[in-house]
């Protein structure tokens, strides 16, 4: 039997950020994946996104948008807010919409996709920090208010992986680049995105349900100390 034969699982933003390894890796473990693209909406148009997104197993909040980096002085209104409501908003609907669903049914996971970058701080990156710091506290609190009803939500806060927006091929092979992971990054590489899917599995499988309300750094050691 493979690792998740039988179990029906959600992915969203499943064409950015980790959801193509996770669908690849997930499909090619016998899941009966949903994979959704693109944002997911937050507000009046949330019930029409998931109307037809019922009784799941595991759901993978991956829910990614633009840093906006730049000094504090520079940023704009308009990125502070749209980094919530991609990210921060978005996340708060999932999971008050799913969490209570799988607890009827006496069982689910819920894994946010969300950052280590809140752990440390990245100086010109306050916004990006302040919107995944939002997620991994939200995702701590209501990952201990459903412990006790059998819904593991937990959260997989990476940084220095592989994936199309935050760390492309061409940015990871430059130069420039290398000599940074070579600074900042004790194991001096990115992971591989079927890395961080491996880890996505074992949280979405039957052996991890001891873990609740978890922020797990992925990041090569760069946030151990955070």
């Amino acid at each position: 039997m493979t690792r998740l034969e039988h179990k029906k699982i959600l992915i969203t933003q499943s064409d950015d950020y980790m959801g193509p390894a996770i669908a690849d890796l997930f499909h090619a473990e016998a899941a009966r994946v949903t994979a959704r693209p693109g944002l997911v909406p937050f507000g009046p148009d949330f019930p029409n996104y998931v109307e037809d997104l019922q009784d799941f197993d595991v759901v993978i909040a991956n829910l990614a948008h633009d840093p906006c980096n730049g000094p504090i002085e520079t940023l704009a209104d308009d990125h502070w807010k749209k980094l919530f409501d991609t990210m921060v908003h978005p996340l708060m609907a999932l999971v008050r919409h799913f969490a209570p669903r799988m607890a009827d049914q006496g069982h689910g996971k819920i894994i946010a996709i969300t950052s280590a970058a809140p752990l440390k701080g990245l100086p010109g990156s306050a916004a990006y920090c302040a919107a995944r710091g939002a997620q991994n506290a939200f995702i701590k609190a209501v990952g201990l208010e459903f412990a006790a009803k059998n819904v593991q939500i937990n959260a997989i806060a990476q940084n220095y992986v592989s994936n199309p927006v935050y760390y492309p091929d061409e940015l990871v092979q430059s130069e420039r680049f290398q000599k940074h992971l070579a600074r900042n990054v004790p194991v001096r590489r990115v992971a591989r995105p079927e890395e961080q899917a491996e880890f996505a599995l074992f949280l979405a499988s039957d052996n991890s349900d001891f873990f609740v309300g978890q922020i797990f750094p992925f990041s090569g050691g760069w946030a151990i100390n955070a």
